[in-house]
This record gives structure tokens, C-alpha cells and sequence, in this order.
């Protein structure tokens, strides 16, 4: 699944969220995610204010 998720993210087919979305169903793991966007993994609740 990784990789998958590497090559959409970097075709231009994925964005941040669809990645988070991956991390959150646990099919890529937090580190992977940082591998393939070059962030860290943060989740911000939709109960959180701004």
C-alpha cells in the first residue's frame, strides 16, 4: 500500500488529507506518511477550534 500511496502522493493524485486518510484506516503507518509527504503526522480534530 505504501508505495501506491508514494506514487499517487507524487503524481499529484493524493493531498495531505487523502494520505492522512490512509494513516487513520491504518493501512500506512505514521512514519511512512512523513516518508511520503516529507511532514510529520498531525491530526487535528474537527471538534478543535481555530
Amino acid at each position: 500500500m505504501f508505495d501506491l500511496v508514494q506514487q499517487s502522493y507524487q503524481a499529484g493524485w493524493y493531498t495531505l488529507d487523502n494520505v492522512k486518510t490512509f494513516v487513520m484506516a491504518n493501512m500506512i503507518t505514521k512514519d511512512e506518511y512523513k516518508q511520503i509527504t516529507g511532514q510529520d503526522y498531525n491530526v487535528v480534530t474537527e471538534t478543535q477550534t481555530v
